[in-house]
């Protein structure tokens, strides 16, 4: 598929409407019906990435190489599935800074070797785009603002994640999260220089990504000091007696 091509246009106009529905929605309307439609959403991308796996077996294209759940876009899916079904405030974070950075490149400059209307680009989407408008619902429109020092929790996180990830490509001579080398088609690295230097200029390059995401959820989230804020769709504390 080609960047900028009819096909990725419509995926990013699906973008758009997921993450404004997500952010309007809750804000406008928050009630009960918040709980089945994160779970629904949970559901819908959690079959989706299992359906690419499915597809890869049936085919005969799954390898070791290709398709073990080791990019940064792999495990944000399945830390968005799990905080959409339980919104604890760590899975809420790691969402929120790995959707907005890994996620919404995936979207925005897309690696993927398949078109429309070929199964692959439907679960692609599905999961990079479920991701992005997971962490915009849960940040922005239930107003679960990360917690101090989020950043830091994020990135430490990110970067025993990348640890584990090099290993792996050792053994498999894989290339999971490009620790190797650059994607084949056009992404933010072919700026950051050659390798070994674009690892270490993406790193710094996204503790200040994750800097401009914390300012960006504190002005868009819930301005006050409570640091177990209530989600919009929570019922309300009942009274003492």
């Amino acid at each position: 598929m080609q960047q900028g091509s009819g096909e990725h246009i419509a995926a990013l106009v699906a973008l758009a409407v997921g993450v404004g529905a997500a952010v309007w929605a809750p804000r406008r309307y928050g009630g009960p019906w918040v709980v089945p439609v994160m779970r629904g959403l949970a559901l819908v991308i959690l079959a989706a990435y299992i359906t690419e796996y499915v597809a890869n077996a049936v085919e005969g294209t799954w390898s070791a190489r290709h398709n073990l759940p080791l990019h940064l876009t792999d495990a944000v899916t399945l830390v968005a599935v799990a905080a959409l079904w339980t919104p604890r405030p760590l899975l809420v974070e790691v969402v929120y800074f790995w959707a907005l950075t890994a996620s919404l490149q995936a979207v925005l400059t897309p690696d993927l070797g398949q078109a429309f209307p070929s199964i692959f680009y439907f679960t692609y989407f599905a999961t990079h785009v479920g991701a992005v408008v997971t962490a915009c619902l849960l940040t922005f429109g239930l107003r679960m603002t990360p917690r101090a020092g989020a950043i830091w929790r994020v990135y430490m996180i990110t970067a025993a994640f990348a640890v584990i990830v090099g290993a792996a490509d050792l053994v498999t001579r894989a290339n999971y999260m490009y620790l190797r080398h650059k994607p084949e088609r056009s992404s933010l690295l072919d700026l950051m220089g050659p390798w070994p230097w674009y690892i270490l200029a993406g790193a710094a390059f996204g503790l200040a990504v994750f800097g401009v995401l914390a300012a960006l959820a504190r002005v868009g989230g819930v301005r006050d000091s409570d640091a177990t804020r209530r989600p919009a769709w929570s019922p309300r504390p009942r009274d003492a007696s």
